[in-house]
């Protein structure tokens, strides 16, 4: 079947590159991981060797931006290349339309293996990770995932999971729960003709926080939810030193496209700080809402620098498409995203495309070095080649730009409005309708596993209004069996 749909492919392309030539690609997220916490920029107490290398054998963006202040959101622009607004992701819990254009769909048509592992976050649930039923129809196999071990939402140590549809228990460390389903995949496909495409989207460091013992002893002095939280962090970077590893062990990491990011900004409360001193955290438009960590890996073809060149999620699946010479018709218009593909090799000079964010009354365009924004009330601009940490608001000393701006912002603002009423899809309306948003243990679907899962620790407090405290992680529990 792959390579049917890999023929009807090749005749609509007139240069794909040959098999052996096209890279695998791996996509990795985190989940409410800030723009200060790694190594490389000195954390005074999180050590991340394991990104720290990537980082030193790739391309690191110090200004790299995720596609809204929180997760669902991002998720949609990974896949689709276009600020989450216009394909209906307006917040966490919502789900992405079956009219969009993904990078899923288009590898899989174009001949690579598919996967998805983790937090998925694209059906329209909210509420803890939940295990996706194999008919759900926004779930990641509507979406071109041939394979996929995946839930609803964040998820924690001994997670229950959905191996397309089979509810399966697992043990460990979330990440490396994660990381381990995905070598499974790769495993099973590095060897075949077609390359591979997964994405690996983790649950850490989103409360509640739950480290592994050995994982949080390095943070003995900080609160308790810290702790947790910063030990969730060792074990991620713990498990992407597990995938380097295999990729090398395996011999195909020279050829392997690896993208590393966080799906938004640092939380508050979290101690040391998590967003480097910027202005905001996840849920805000300011700079520690947005500015996320990101490193691409590409052995073959990028050699290892730092670049402050401005990039965000959005500009993954054009950077994939223009890789492998694809059609423009494959991505959606309008299209916010541009590929990053030419800076692979040196500095490209200023950003042609501008990168904006719609997160309820909040709304933001950056345009290279300038900002403008409205957090609350008023409009604000700023200069982040001086001002990274939004402190100097230049809306009265420089007017012009202060003008200019905003028409920009307002036009941009306009697209996207039109996209969200569905007027670039050939339908020129959404069709079908959004759904509602919901909490997936409020849905018939669920209903029958309610009374088996109210005594796991990571549902307890939605599924038992009685319970405060969730307990800690205790053992195998039996896995619950899809319908």
């Amino acid at each position: 079947m792959r390579l049917i749909r890999l023929a009807l492919f090749l005749t609509s392309l007139p240069c794909l590159l040959t098999a052996a030539d096209r890279p695998n690609v791996i996509f990795v997220m985190a989940d409410d991981m800030g723009w200060g916490q790694t190594g490389y920029y000195n954390h005074p107490c999180l050590k991340t060797p394991n990104l720290d290398a990537m980082a030193a054998n790739g391309l690191r963006f110090d200004r790299f931006y995720a596609g809204g202040p929180v997760c669902s959101p991002t998720r949609a622009s990974v896949l689709t290349g276009r600020t989450p607004d216009r394909a209906g992701v307006l917040s966490h819990g919502y789900a992405l339309r079956l009219q969009e254009k993904t990078i899923s769909k288009t590898l899989q048509a174009a001949g690579y293996s598919t996967g998805h592992f983790g937090k998925w976050h694209l059906d329209g649930f909210k509420g803890p990770g939940a295990p996706i039923f194999a008919d759900d129809p926004r779930g990641p196999g509507a979406f071109g995932f041939e394979d996929w071990v995946s839930v609803t939402n964040f998820f924690d140590v001994n997670p229950l999971m959905s191996r397309k549809g089979e509810f399966v228990q697992l043990e460990g460390d979330s990440s490396d729960v994660a990381v381990g389903e995905a070598l499974k995949f790769i495993e099973k496909h590095h060897a075949d003709e077609a390359p591979f495409f997964a994405i690996i989207w983790y649950g850490s460091p989103h409360s509640p926080y739950r480290a592994l013992d050995p994982d949080k002893a390095a943070f003995g002095d900080l609160d308790e939810a810290s702790r947790e939280h910063y030990g969730e962090l060792a074990a991620m970077d713990r498990s992407l030193g597990t995938l380097r590893q295999k990729l090398r062990d395996w011999g195909i990491a020279d050829n392997t496209l690896l993208v590393f990011n966080s799906d938004n900004g640092g939380l508050p409360g979290i101690h040391p700080d998590t967003v480097g001193g910027l202005n905001g955290h996840k849920g805000s438009v300011y700079e520690g809402g947005v500015r996320v960590p990101a490193v691409i890996e590409w052995p073959a073809r990028i050699k290892p620098r730092v670049t402050r060149h401005p990039a965000c999620t959005m500009d993954l699946f054009p950077t994939v498409a223009e890789v492998l010479g694809l059609p423009s018709d494959v991505l959606l218009q309008p299209l916010d995203g541009q590929s990053l593909a030419p800076l692979f090799d040196k500095e490209t000079g200023p950003r042609s495309q501008p990168i904006g964010f719609r997160y309820g009354n909040k709304i933001a365009l950056i345009d290279n070095d300038v900002k403008i924004l409205r957090e609350k009330n008023d409009f604000e601009l700023y200069d982040l080649a001086v001002d990274p940490n939004e402190t100097l608001d230049l809306r009265e000393e420089k007017p012009e730009l202060f003008e200019k701006m905003k028409t920009a912002l307002q036009a941009w603002n306009d697209s996207v409005q039109a996209s969200f009423d569905g007027k670039d899809y050939p339908e020129g309306k959404v069709s079908p309708p959004d759904p509602e948003s919901v909490s997936w243990y409020e849905t018939a679907a669920y209903q029958p596993y309610l009374e088996q899962w109210k005594g796991r620790w990571e549902f307890e407090r939605y599924l038992n209004p009685q319970a405060k405290t969730p307990k800690k992680p205790k053992g195998k529990k039996k896995a619950a069996k899809a319908k």
